[in-house]
């Protein structure tokens, strides 16, 4: 059997990972995977089930003991909890000011990079993130990594209704102790600044394109 394709795009906050992610899947037929929905999912859990998100013990526990699935739908992985997808829920400012605890433990990112490997159940995938091409599918040949200018980010988190310290969130990611946000060895790097997610998207596809063909046993 075929081992299916992933296709790892990280990158910081605001560097258009989602928005590229969702138009590169469509484009080739792909299934979309946010990575980054999970964290937040755990941190909604924690708010919901009011376990302290500085008590690591605690969060580890949940971690372990929440009933979660995944299921694909249209294209898209959705992470449940108790059968539940808690949409909007999880792009709250509550719950956006605790994720970077909750991704920064050791134990939770380990959980998670088996519930996001296991993904590939679904077929070829499209997965974005802060760490996919560097720890979670470090074996895959297609690897971007997105970033724009602070100010660029900034605007387009503000255009969305959003006020997040995306300098101070860069930081957090940065230096973590596991699964730090860096470049994947490998990845090809994109400037999405002054760039229409459209253009952006062309890029990327132009350069799985071009790999593909050129891995193409001959005949």
């Amino acid at each position: 059997m075929k081992k299916p394709i992933v296709i790892a795009i990280d990158g910081t906050s605001a560097s258009g990972k989602s928005t590229n992610a969702k138009l590169v899947a469509k484009k080739l037929g792909f299934v979309y995977v946010d990575t980054g929905a999970m964290y937040r999912t755990l941190a909604w859990y924690c708010l919901k089930n009011k376990i302290d998100p500085n008590d690591t013990r605690s969060v580890i526990n949940a971690c372990k003991k929440w009933k979660t699935s995944l299921v694909c739908i249209d294209n898209q992985v959705r992470f449940l909890v108790d059968g539940y997808y808690p949409e909007k829920e999880i792009r709250s400012a509550e719950t956006s000011a605790i994720v970077p605890k909750i991704a920064s433990i050791p134990k939770v990112r380990e959980w998670m990079r088996k519930v996001q490997r296991s993904c590939t159940k679904f077929g070829n995938l499209v997965m974005e993130g802060r760490d996919i091409g560097s720890t979670v599918f470090p074996e895959t040949e297609f690897k971007f990594f997105l970033d724009a200018v602070l100010e660029e980010r900034t605007r387009r988190r503000q255009a969305d209704g959003i006020t997040e310290d995306l300098a101070l969130r860069d930081k957090q990611d940065s230096q973590r102790a596991v699964a730090p946000l860096i470049v994947p060895l490998g990845a090809m790097v994109i400037n999405t600044s002054g760039q229409t997610p459209e253009q952006t998207s062309s890029i990327i596809l132009n350069k799985i394109k071009s790999h593909l063909k050129n891995n193409i046993p001959s005949t």
